[in-house]
């Protein structure tokens, strides 16, 4: 394609926080490196700062800016995104979450017509919806935003009931898996630097930041709960917990004080999560809350039963009973009976992994979910604008 046709693509500019190691980045990771290149040009904005994260762009038209301001809904950087905006002239703004919420305005103010907002989970200081505070404010901008989408069920009733959106102002869009990099294997694979290398061994784990909202700790609450009662299966259960972040050392005193931090791997941060996932027998996901979790749909795709909290859109992913098992959040015992259940029935617990892995292939898939956003981008631009992006003949995978 040539740049004068490039220079016809209308630019959607991303506006995130922060643009690093999390589960909505990812989500704009996969929705970037999957958009055809000829419909879009993508510019991402982080409010904040941004890391080492964007190399996982594979796109090499993706702009990044940094503004590094505060934490906090700040008016004085007002100016600076309406000047931005009046600079990079996008057809499209589409902010994430509470904490860019704010861009709206200066969006309005220099003219851009669609401005998308996407609600991708709880707020860590509001984790089951109930401050009012929030919801005041998500009102206060709701008259500048043209286009809500939720990525659950959950949030989609949140912005309806709580926030006052009209239920046609809203696109529900669950995050694709990619299937491909993601999948099962016949038998257990160890990654690199587990020391948990013997036959035998039943490995159940966690991926994902370490900090309270996560909830890892309820997890190693959970092994220590099931080695105390189930001595049967300490020859066989190993907990692995990879990801970096404050809970990591609590996560790791905990085990020690219980004597089992041998029967353990807290890693921290790692690169190779689809090999981490192929090294694990059952997915835990202890959360306190969530939009639509990247994790669960990646273990669910690399065939992996999955024990998750009753939080957010956990239980519109998880088939209960069949592809894994639901739990109440806070509940050590009850993850701890689901955990040991699969542990002492492998079979049974390698069928919903299985299970788990058909229903993503069904639902799930990355080609649905990039489908979905084009037709929210396409949709907008023509209803706000009538203008309509350039034709394109070929998709990127």
């Amino acid at each position: 394609m040539s740049k004068g046709a490039d220079d016809r693509r209308p630019l959607i500019a991303h506006v995130v926080f922060r643009f690093d190691v999390g589960g909505l980045e990812n989500g704009v990771v996969n929705l970037l490196n999957r958009l055809p290149s000829e419909a879009y040009r993508h510019v991402i904005i982080a409010l904040t700062d941004i890391t080492d994260f964007r190399k996982r762009i594979a796109r090499h038209d993706v702009q990044f800016i940094a503004l590094e301001k505060a934490p906090g809904h700040t008016f004085w950087v007002y100016p600076r995104l309406y000047r931005l905006f009046r600079e990079l002239r996008p057809a499209i703004v589409h902010s994430r979450n509470l904490a860019a919420l704010e861009v709206v305005i200066p969006a309005w103010l220099s003219g851009v017509a669609v401005r998308i907002h996407g609600e991708h989970g709880r707020d860590v200081g509001d984790l089951d919806g109930s401050s009012r505070k929030y919801r005041w404010v998500r009102r206060f901008y709701r008259p500048f935003v043209t286009k809500y989408i939720a990525l659950s069920r959950d949030l989609e009733d949140y912005l309806i009931t709580a926030v006052g959106v009209p239920r046609g102002k809203i696109e529900q869009i669950y995050n694709g898996v990619d299937i491909m990099r993601f999948h099962p294997v016949a038998s257990r694979q160890v990654p690199a630097g587990c020391p948990f290398v013997e036959p035998g061994l039943w490995l159940v784990g966690s991926v994902g930041r370490m900090q309270v909202v996560k909830n890892q700790t309820d997890l190693a609450r959970a092994f220590i709960r099931i080695l105390q009662a189930h001595p049967e299966l300490v020859a066989r259960l190993r907990l692995v917990i990879v990801g970096a972040g404050p809970l990591r050392a609590e996560a790791q005193a905990l085990l020690a004080q219980a004597g089992v931090a041998d029967y353990a791997w807290l890693p921290g941060a790692r690169d190779d999560v689809p090999e981490i996932m192929r090294g694990l027998d059952c997915f835990v996901l202890p959360s306190l809350a969530e939009g639509i979790s990247n994790t669960i749909l990646e273990a669910m795709a690399s065939g992996l039963p999955v024990v998750a909290t009753d939080v957010g859109g956990n239980r519109e992913l998880i088939d209960h009973g069949r592809t894994g098992e639901i739990v109440p959040a806070g509940d050590v015992e009850a993850m701890a009976e689901r955990i040991a259940a699969y542990a002492a029935d492998p079979q049974a617990a390698r069928a919903a992994g299985l299970a788990g892995r058909a229903l993503v292939e069904r639902q799930f898939s990355m080609q649905a979910m990039c489908a979905s956003y084009l037709a929210v981008y396409d949709g907008q631009l023509r209803a706000q604008t009538g203008r309509h992006r350039p034709p394109f003949t070929t998709s990127e995978s």
